[in-house]
């Protein structure tokens, strides 16, 4: 049997149960109730009876019939009672609704009546039948001269129970087919509720959810409809670096803006990138719907930080190839002109064009090496000049850069100081102002690397400086961009620093970006 039809029975059985209890307590309460209404009445009407100036004289001189016998088939009439009996202090009848018994004595004791006492609310078995009975004495005076009986039959009080009784069934009818109706509706609403499952089944679901949850190796965050968290695992707190508490809004957690606008969107997300903390994660979205009804959101994080490091590695390397390569067709190009000079005797002119290959910026990587001693910065620096030079644009080191020490991370320091002349060159190239220049400075302060760097584009808009360093947030058309300077903050606030856009203060040029990196030098000592 299905738990949810044990559970209908078992609730239908509760309520039987209780409304039989509670017919019974009823029925008891009602027929001792009624008895003593009845009881009370008899004696109500003995008083009377035992008041009566007449009944009083004929009682105490002991006649019987007569008088007493009128008075008391009168009241016994009005009141519609079974018997009115008046007796003498020897308890012998002297009225009776049965003239044959006049003259005898009672059947029943009279011991109370006759000490002066009432009697009240006795069921006894006389002549008549089975009745509800009270006595009560009649005085003359300071003495007892006898007694008067009134008695109910016990069929009165027993037909004004069935009746309140029938009427205690309805009511009790009522309340169990209301408690049997409201249990089928819990009943459909538990199964409803649970979609049918049996508890073993939810238990095994339970016991599976854990299972997938804290087994796997990715982050898992649910929300439901209401944009709250519903289920998390351990791996999505580690990753977003963060308390995930059940229950809480989503929108009052500290998460990347991706996050927050991939749930609002509530669209599928395949693959997005997104920063927390120190983490670059992978991250994808799916809404989740149950018979046609939206039901909340399911989130998994995958954790590409390594992945990352070594892809902004390999693109430090690349670029530095790429700026070799570069070099090596240009050198090519010039042994081949100063070799073709020679070999048409002209030697005066490849004096001169040594000399002018001599004088020339490029021709000097000394002037670099004096300022910055440092070979992973000295090699991004040489690899960024020759991009820019191929873009048409100058990058020229500033006059202050002064890095006499070698560098502890140059994956940290490639990736704040890339990520930002990268975004000047950009901004550079698509500015209006020719020529399109960017300027880097690099200064050393003990263990502390300081990097500027400005542009002569046209500056940051007004309405992105708020969330330039948002994921997602670019100036560039091209979709995938919007995370170099978000990876540029994260990489620095790895070390205790940071990134920020500062103000140039000069009309001619565009943004500047400053960075602090404390701890990426060896002190000089």
């Amino acid at each position: 049997m299905r738990f949810s039809r044990q559970v209908l029975l078992l609730q239908i059985g509760v309520v039987v149960l209780v409304v039989g209890i509670g017919v019974a307590l009823v029925s008891v309460l009602l027929s001792r109730t009624l008895t003593e209404q009845y009881g009370q009445r008899a004696l109500a009407i003995a008083k009377s009876v035992a008041a009566d100036p007449v009944v009083v004289a004929n009682t105490a001189a002991k006649v019987p019939g007569g008088a007493l016998q009128e008075r008391a088939l009168a009241v016994r009439e009005r009141n519609e009672a079974l018997f009115v009996v008046i007796t003498d202090d020897n308890s012998i009848r002297l009225a009776h609704p049965t003239p044959t018994e006049i003259g005898r004595r009672v059947s029943t004791p009279a011991d109370r009546a006759r000490a002066g006492l009432d009697d009240v609310s006795t069921v006894a078995s006389g002549t008549l039948g089975l009745s509800v009975r009270s006595k009560t004495p009649i005085w003359q005076g300071q003495r007892v001269v006898g007694e008067v009986s009134v008695g109910f039959d016990v069929a009165d009080p027993t037909g004004d129970f069935n009746q309140l009784l029938a009427i205690t069934l309805v009511f009790a009818g009522g309340a169990l087919l209301l408690g049997a109706g409201a249990s089928a509706l819990l009943n459909r609403r538990l199964r409803r509720v649970t979609h049918g499952l049996e508890p073993h089944e939810l238990t095994e679901l339970l016991y599976e959810r854990e299972a997938v949850l804290h087994g796997i190796g990715e982050g898992v965050l649910a929300v439901d409809e209401a944009n709250r968290v519903s289920v998390r695992n351990d791996e999505a707190e580690r990753l977003l670096g963060t308390e995930l508490p059940i229950g809480a809004a989503l929108a009052e957690l500290e998460l990347s803006p991706r996050l927050h606008k991939a749930v609002g969107e509530g669209r599928p997300v395949d693959n997005l990138l997104a920063v927390a903390g120190n983490r670059v994660l992978v991250v994808n979205s799916r809404a989740v719907r149950l018979d046609d009804r939206p039901i909340g959101t399911v989130l998994t994080f995958r954790d590409r930080t390594d992945l990352d490091t070594l892809t902004r590695e390999l693109d430090g390397i690349r670029a530095l190839s790429d700026g070799l390569r570069a070099q090596r067709h240009e050198f090519a190009n010039r042994l081949h002109t100063l070799y073709g000079l020679l070999q048409l005797g002209h030697h005066t002119e490849a004096v001169e064009y040594l000399q002018t290959l001599t004088d020339s910026p490029s021709a000097r990587p000394s002037e670099l090496g004096d300022a910055v001693a440092d070979p992973y910065l000295q090699a991004l620096l040489v690899a960024k000049t020759e991009q820019a030079q191929e873009k048409g644009l100058t990058l020229k080191l500033a006059d202050d850069t002064w890095v006499p020490t070698a560098v502890t991370d140059p994956i940290a320091a490639n990736t704040v100081i890339g990520n930002l002349v990268d975004n000047a060159l950009h901004a550079a190239r698509m500015g209006p102002r020719r020529p399109a220049t960017v300027e880097i400075s690099l200064l050393a302060e003990g263990g502390t690397l300081h990097v500027s760097v400005v542009d002569s584009g046209p500056g940051v808009p007004e309405d992105l400086r708020r969330t330039l360093f948002d994921e997602g947030v670019s100036t560039k058309i091209a979709p995938g961009h919007g995370l170099g300077l978000a990876l540029a903050r994260q990489a620095a606030r790895a070390h205790g620093g940071d990134v920020w856009l500062a103000d140039p203060g000069e009309d001619e040029t565009g943004a500047l970006f400053v960075a602090k990196l404390p701890g990426t030098l060896t002190e000089d000592r």
